[in-house]
């Protein structure tokens, strides 16, 4: 699944703009990272791709078809979103948060039946939780809520993933497990956009980058020619380095102080 946004446009107050004619692909395969300092428009921004918020002008694609001409459930069946944070006020099991997402195949009174527990079963199985099926969600670890939440997009049956900030509160062998599994589906042909304050997430994992500076794209393409040192300073103004490793890897680092 393709999913474009074509000059988006949104204001929380008429006249004040928090995204200004915002402009993109992902295509089927790719991992994309949005990355821009707090209060840019990330997740404004997803939650316009994810059919939450409208925008004031432009619009959003899925496959070449506008995001309005598709019904509430058949949108909820192709997009996925996994927020940044979770808290439910039910310590529900693993499984039952995931079978949460089999919702927008069920009837308005129907129960989940065998089939939808088998689709639970297959994105745990996907994700690596199915031994924890029966934990409370509330006694799990930040990863392993992150993936339960990856889960319930796969049960959902979507094929694009929205991602908003997975990996903020996590250590690097947990962010590398998230992003391990988000580029698995990538090459099953999903479609997936993750917003991120981590630009070397962007370098390994990633096939494309965009950044924002107030609600503007200002550079996108692959994650080495947009990751600058100046981009990245004009972004967060701050200044970085490009770091390059003895096997050809590259990492920005925020500038040390002298």
């Amino acid at each position: 699944m393709r999913i474009d946004a074509d000059r988006l446009s949104y204001a929380y107050v008429r006249g004040r703009d928090v995204l200004r004619k915002v402009s993109f692909s992902v295509g089927a395969g790719q991992v994309a990272f949005l990355l821009g300092a707090n209060g840019c428009g990330k997740t404004t921004l997803v939650e316009c791709l994810a059919g939450i918020r409208t925008p004031r002008s432009g619009k959003v694609l899925l496959d070449g078809r506008s995001l309005e001409q598709y019904a509430l459930r058949e949108r909820a069946r192709r997009i996925g979103l996994v927020p940044q944070i979770h808290e439910p006020v039910y310590a529900y099991t693993v499984f039952d948060i995931v079978l949460m997402g089999r919702s927008p195949h069920l009837g308005l009174f129907a129960r989940p039946g065998r089939r939808d527990r088998m689709e639970v079963r297959r994105a745990l199985e996907a994700v690596g939780l199915w031994m924890l099926r029966h934990r409370p969600y509330t006694q799990t670890s930040g990863g392993e809520r992150q993936l339960a939440l990856i889960a319930r997009g796969l049960a959902q049956g979507a094929t694009c993933l929205l991602m908003d900030e997975p990996a903020a509160h996590l250590d690097p062998r947990h962010q590398h497990d998230v992003f391990r599994v988000v580029t698995q589906l990538a090459s099953d042909g999903f479609t997936v956009l993750v917003t991120s304050h981590h630009p070397n997430n962007a370098l390994l994992y990633g096939d494309s980058a965009i950044l924002m500076i107030d609600g503007a794209v200002v550079a996108q393409g692959s994650p080495e020619s947009v990751l600058t040192a100046e981009h990245l300073e004009a972004t967060y103004g701050m200044p970085f380095e490009l770091i390059h490793g003895p096997n050809g890897s590259k990492a920005v680092l925020p500038k040390a102080p002298r």
